[in-house]
């Protein structure tokens, strides 16, 4: 009973639609006008992906750091290693180009070579004053600048790590950008028209090359390639699938609409960022084209049944009606479970994800509707389609590969199982190779110039990745006390010796100094003073604080002189590498800081990256089983057979299993990018078992419970849709390789890899097993075959005699 109201929905849907075809054509199409209007509100992100929950210990312990010191990834470093530069013009290029940084609204500060400052004693005020390094009256004599860069690397050890690599020769410059403007449109506008053409314009005067990075930069470079992707990604997954398709059914007509529908689909998922909101990010720019690509297989599904249908009976009524009523149940189905796969992003707590998940699951539904509407629409205006567009339907390589999987399934079920089985024991071995990667730069193209001057940073000052340590004294000034600036030094010394993180800045540097201005810049007094000495240099030192313009540390005590920091930079490690440097730092930490009288932080942009992609990791594994479970339950709904839903789901679990084997044998590791390949490739590999299935259960009916007929007759119907689908799901994720974002190549790479093993099992994999949990239906009719064969025989033998 409830199959027959099923079928009439469907059937009277179909109705709907095809009398009421100019109406449905005016809203769709002021559907569009309205979501290609909400294109004004679209704009790309200026900030990191934070891949924590808002309420995540670490995301609380972060936004009480930038409570207190704002925010920390506002530095930009512009550094070289070149012996020439201490002469007369580069000097005077390079003091050109500091000068004019200077200027610029959008910055706070510039610490730099040509106005260093060096702390000195004043004795008749008792207090510590800030000097020129350089004479600039001076700075045209080519023997006075030798003598400045000997003095810079052997008398100033303060600037040591900080400005300069004493061993190698590098400098650098700091680049603090107002902290106000360092998420702003107005940041992108002072890279990339005020500063790089600065840095252009120094690098042809000098012939110097310049190395620039730091957050603000890298994160303005990077939005600016991802902007000038999406339009790449758009347009080499229309040009692939259009091709493939036309290549398929060799029709003008058909490849113009599914076009159509496509950049429709684009212009609506693009209207659905902008009607919520939402901004561009690495992941929403790629939302266009996965609805080009699954798209698509929607259009497959609609003219390849509308063309065997005329094949059939060349009733072009009767065949608009099947497409809609036959069809539009089981695509409707996998549709729901791609749209599942995107979804369960939503629930991970984590606001990139969420906006990902919602509006590619929405226009994965969108784009399905729009399908069902548009094909038999447009298809009723038109004549029928000719013989030469039919031809696909009985080519010669389709049914010899139907032939030869038809083959395998009857004859060699138990060969199919041994490689399955094979391949699953090859997997859990690659899986158990797999690793975690919480690089922050990890997933940023590696051909981009800044991904080079990264890697000159971490050789030459250990990384430009933010670490911040903030220590709460628990009482007002409670920094300035000689036993905390002792403990502080102490924590400095083992995060020097760590060989993952930079040279460390703090207070602690500044009262070293102090001690090395007192006594009149002698640099083998660049350490912290005695018992003796602390009264009268840090007397000095406040003193000299007391002037805030000039105050070298002022970023790393609070106003209230409660609480500190320690800044460093770590290098692009790895989660499991972070986290043993994390764990000595807590080590440290606890053994020389009582937690009685002081509250110690670990934080910084990379270690909350870290952490997030940890969380991820957890999380999106339970997002794939929500998912599976979830699907399975909607399969089990449409089937009603626990038997069907079992096959489908082992035969689609093993392609991901697969493909995390292969992940750990090639050294792919688990990471934001590649996290998301699994949820994404069941919803979308499931698509074809869910068409089997529907087949199947249909033919099941119609034959009267004859298994073996139903499976092959199935196969035969689904088999070359299931090959279309595929290998346009495999050419069109492939598009995303031509990223030069290392994790939207691997995103791209392992979907297509993943898609091409579902292809193998839902066609070869997937009715075998049917046949075999149905073995005593299988038997029961072979036995009946038999009984016939052997009653004709003897009917046929006794009417010869």
């Amino acid at each position: 009973m409830k199959n027959t109201i099923q079928v009439g929905f469907w059937e009277k849907l179909a109705r709907i639609i095809l009398k009421n075809r100019i109406t449905i054509l005016i809203v769709l199409s002021a559907l569009t006008i309205f979501l290609a209007l909400q294109w004004k509100n679209l704009s790309m992100t200026y900030t990191e992906a934070n891949l924590l929950p808002k309420d995540h210990i670490a995301n609380k312990d972060y936004q009480k750091f930038l409570d207190k010191f704002g925010e920390e990834g506002n530095l930009v470093v512009i550094g070289f290693k070149d012996p020439k530069f201490f002469t007369p013009k580069n000097y005077a290029a390079w003091n050109e180009l500091m000068t004019g940084l200077k200027k610029s609204k959008e910055v706070d500060l510039v610490v730099s070579l040509n106005d260093l400052k060096k702390l000195e004693k004043d004795t008749v005020n008792e207090k510590f004053v800030l000097s020129p390094f350089i004479d600039q009256s001076k700075a045209l004599d080519p023997a006075y600048l030798k003598t400045v860069q000997y003095d810079l690397f052997h008398n100033l050890p303060f600037y040591e790590g900080l400005l300069f690599n004493k061993e190698s020769g590098s400098v650098r410059s700091a680049i603090y950008i107002n902290k106000a403007l360092v998420n702003t449109a107005e940041r992108k506008t002072f890279i990339l028209e005020n500063l790089v053409p600065k840095i252009d314009k120094f690098e042809k005067t000098t012939g110097i090359d310049l190395r620039v990075s730091g957050m603000p930069y890298i994160r303005t470079i990077n939005a600016d390639n991802m902007k000038g992707e999406i339009g790449l990604f758009i347009g080499a997954a229309l040009l692939t699938v259009s091709l493939i398709f036309f290549f398929f059914f060799r029709s003008f007509r058909a490849t113009f609409i599914s076009i159509c529908i496509l950049i429709v689909g684009v212009i609506w998922s693009f209207g659905t960022l902008g009607l919520f909101g939402y901004k561009i990010t690495i992941l929403t720019a790629i939302i266009p084209p996965l609805i080009i690509v699954i798209g698509i297989t929607n259009c497959i599904f609609l003219i390849n049944k509308y063309q065997q249908e005329i094949k059939l009976h060349n009733n072009q009524a009767k065949a608009l009606q099947r497409v809609i009523s036959k069809i539009g149940v089981s695509t409707l189905m996998t549709n729901l479970t791609t749209a599942i796969g995107f979804a369960t992003f939503m629930i991970t707590g984590n606001d990139l994800l969420f906006e990902f998940g919602l509006v590619t699951s929405i226009n994965v539904i969108s784009v399905y509707l729009l399908t069902l509407f548009i094909v038999p629409i447009i298809y009723s205006f038109m004549p029928l389609p000719k013989e030469k567009h039919l031809y696909h339907l009985t080519k010669t390589y389709i049914s010899t590969l139907l032939n030869v999987v038809e083959n395998l399934v009857k004859t060699k079920r138990k060969i199919v199982y041994i490689v399955y089985g094979l391949l699953l024991v090859f997997s859990v071995i690659g899986v158990s190779q797999m690793k975690v990667s919480g690089s922050l730069i990890g997933e940023m193209p590696k051909s981009a110039s800044f991904f080079k001057d990264i890697l000159f940073y971490e050789k030459e000052f250990n990384g430009v990745m933010p670490l911040e340590i903030m220590i709460d004294t628990k009482k007002k000034k409670g920094v300035m006390k000689a036993s905390t600036i002792r403990k502080m030094d102490e924590l400095q010394t083992t995060i020097a010796e760590i060989p993952e993180l930079a040279k460390p800045v703090s207070i602690v540097n500044l009262v070293k100094y102090s001690k090395q201005a007192f006594y009149n810049g002698n640099p083998e007094y660049y350490q912290l003073p005695t018992s003796q000495e602390q009264a009268f240099i840090l007397s000095y030192a406040k003193n000299a604080t007391k002037n805030s313009k000039e105050n070298l540390m002022k970023a790393y005590v609070d106003s209230t002189g409660q609480y500190a920091r320690i800044t460093t930079f770590m290098k692009d490690i790895g989660t499991d590498e972070m986290a043993k440097v994390e764990k000595k730092l807590h080590t440290k930490i606890d053994e020389i800081f009582p937690k009685d009288r002081y509250e110690v932080t670990v934080t910084g942009k990379a270690l909350v990256f870290q952490k997030g992609t940890s969380y991820l990791v957890d999380n999106l594994i339970e997002s794939l089983i929500f998912a599976i479970a979830v699907i399975a339950i909607l399969m089990l709904y449409l089937f009603r057979s626990f038997k069907m839903v079992m096959a489908s789901v082992i035969t689609n679990i093993l392609p991901l299993c697969i493909t995390s084997g292969l992940m750990g044998y090639f050294g792919i590791p688990l990471k934001p990018s590649t996290i998301l390949v699994f949820s994404i490739a069941f919803g979308i590999s499931v698509d074809n078992a869910i068409q089997f299935m529907a087949k199947y259960k249909h033919d099941l009916l119609q034959s009267g419970g004859k298994v073996k007929k139903s499976v092959f007759s199935a196969l035969r119907e689904t088999g070359i849709s299931t090959f279309y689908t595929s290998v346009v799901l495999i050419l069109g994720f492939a598009t995303f390789t031509l990223s030069s974002f290392s994790g939207t190549i691997a995103l791209g790479g392992l979907i297509s890899c993943t898609l091409a093993f579902a292809m193998f099992a839902n066609l070869v994999v997937l009715p075998s097993l049917v046949l075999t949990f149905e073995k005593k239906k299988t038997k029961k009719e072979e036995l009946e075959n038999l009984d016939k064969k052997i009653f004709f025989a003897t009917n046929f033998t006794n009417f010869t005699n």
